[in-house]
């Protein structure tokens, strides 16, 4: 298995939003989504256009089947409010223009997310990217490990530093100024 890396750079990041959002509306709801809630991309990929309506995401997680309240930020609502205005409340958010009302898959998704790596010289970009971006810009932000942790559902704050890329971040610092 591959360890992919959360996308750092801020500017990065709104570079890659124009991108999408001229190129693909759906993949730049998909990456918007993604690096605003936290979610893993198997519950980001079951969320239907009802779901997004509120001021909460509620679900059950796919992978802990756990329930979960994730709140819609403010730049997460604003995106969302012209994409699902013409929709349908069970309509999936991230449809498949296959079939006529199914999202697409884990390996689309990982495809879109590819596609945006070569686009933009990223490497170690993966379906997890979204989530630990999400998690990186929050610790930067907020330096609250244990919030994350809890977010995350992690067993400890080492592992959600590692998982975040922030461990990384310090041992390649530390390795630069070394000398011998």
């Amino acid at each position: 298995m591959n360890f992919v890396q959360p996308i750092r750079d801020p500017e990065k990041i709104q570079q890659i939003k124009g991108y999408l959002k001229v190129k693909n509306e759906r993949n730049y709801i998909l990456f918007v989504v993604g690096i605003n809630t936290g979610l893993r991309i198997s519950d980001i990929l079951k969320l239907k256009v009802g779901d997004m309506k509120g001021s909460h995401i509620s679900m059950r997680e796919m992978k802990t089947g756990k329930q979960k309240r994730t709140q819609i930020n403010a730049s997460l609502r604003r995106e969302l409010k012209w994409f699902i205005d013409e929709r349908e409340d069970d309509e999936y958010l991230i449809k498949s223009r296959q079939g006529s009302n199914k999202p697409i898959g884990r390996s689309m998704a990982y495809k879109v997310l590819r596609d945006v790596a070569a686009e933009f010289n990223l490497d170690e970009i993966g379906t997890h990217t979204l989530r630990k971006t999400f998690g990186y810009h929050m610790y930067m932000q907020t330096k609250n490990i244990a919030l994350l942790m809890e977010i995350f559902n992690h067993s400890s704050e080492r592992v959600t530093l590692r998982y975040i890329g922030v461990n990384q971040d310090a041992m390649d610092k530390a390795m630069i100024k070394f000398r011998i």
